[in-house]
């Protein structure tokens, strides 16, 4: 009783001083009007690396592999040594392919000067007709020779040039599952060289997002006629060039409703490599629609609330239907706020039904 009566006095003397008790007055808050205006939609959509010309490394002579030159994931150069495979066989057949060009070259050219021989003799009416042309018919048989044996040698070089092999592209070498000693031969495989030049980034787009576009104002330009796209890496870091949708499959999968499409990007540094999985951001413009900050939307478990203040400056939460922009501070309201309306923004996580605001 006694303190009440402390604070009673206390009170009116306060008031006797003229000093005013607190009284509770609107909350201040950020606020925006509700308008239309245009934004870059991001679409992203998960990708995975290819080299442009992934080759896959077989011999083309069967032999016993002497040497691997590589080791996995290596970068190698256009004519690189990859593999050898035993020479020996090659360089006898080689050998014995040479001399019996040697060879033919000889009678061919012992054909060549009897021929021209008998054509003097016939001239001088010394030798009858047919021997020249048995002489001429001996000669046309050793050319062919010649050149039987020419295209022999020039197999065997081909062989012998065969059992060096070499990377056909520039680009890193994939997995080998092979050891120095096996026999190899004609579709054996060895190797994978991912050519790292020009890299394709595979994804599929589905038709939820044909939908949207259209939903959201897109224009009528067909995929391929998209902008420059950009390539996540699964760190979240942006590969500094950007790319190009260079292939679109003409129908729509029926099993899985997606459309597959490729984009390429230069890698004249060879950070790409094939493999490795990232996303494909796809920027389109989306004209004439609502955009509101994101911190305007208030989550309230499966329900997206905006405070909008009413003409007496009180607010009242409002379910809207909203949409990510992809920049991480926009959304796109389709449903629940008409242009014009004025709404809480920075803040709108502490507001409170019916609660007075000033702006």
């Amino acid at each position: 009783m006694k303190q009440q009566l402390i604070l009673l006095v206390s009170a009116l003397m306060l008031t006797a001083c003229g000093i005013d008790m607190p009284q509770s007055t609107p909350s201040s808050y950020e606020t925006m009007t509700v308008k239309k205006s245009d934004i870059v939609f991001p679409m992203k959509f998960s990708a995975k690396m290819k080299g442009q010309h992934d080759v896959t490394i077989m011999p083309q002579v069967s032999g016993q592999l002497m040497q691997i030159c590589v080791t996995e994931g290596q970068q190698v150069h256009q004519g690189d040594v990859l593999f050898t495979i035993d020479s020996r066989n090659a360089r006898l057949e080689l050998e014995a392919a040479e001399a019996n060009l040697l060879a033919a070259q000889a009678t061919e050219s012992s054909a060549l000067l009897e021929y021209e021989g008998n054509k003097n003799l016939y001239e001088k009416s010394i030798i009858s007709r047919i021997m020249l042309e048995n002489s001429k018919n001996a000669y046309d048989r050793a050319q062919a020779a010649t050149s039987q044996a020419k295209a022999a040698a020039d197999r065997a070089r081909v062989s012998l040039g065969f059992c060096t092999i070499t990377s056909p592209v520039t680009g890193f070498i994939g997995s080998i599952d092979i050891t120095p000693g096996t026999q190899v031969s004609p579709g054996t495989y060895l190797t994978m060289v991912s050519g790292t030049a020009n890299m394709y980034a595979e994804f599929s787009i589905n038709e939820s997002f044909l939908e949207s576009r259209i939903a959201h104002g897109g224009d009528d330009k067909t995929l391929s006629d998209f902008p420059d796209v950009t390539f996540l890496m699964k760190n979240g870091t942006e590969y500094p060039l950007k790319g190009r949708i260079t292939s679109v499959s003409g129908a729509v999968d029926r099993v899985t409703g997606t459309v597959a499409c490729k984009a390429t990007f230069p890698n004249p540094d060879a950070v790409l490599y094939s493999g490795i999985q990232g996303t494909i951001v796809i920027p389109f413009d989306v004209h004439d629609v609502m955009v509101i900050p994101q911190a305007a939307v208030v989550r309230l478990q499966d329900k997206s609330l905006v405070y909008k203040v009413l003409p007496d400056s009180t607010t009242t939460a409002v379910v809207v239907t909203a949409e990510a922009s992809g920049n991480g501070k926009d959304v796109v309201v389709t449903s629940g706020l008409e242009v014009g309306e004025q709404i809480v923004t920075v803040g709108a996580n502490n507001v409170y039904e019916g609660q007075r605001v000033i702006f």
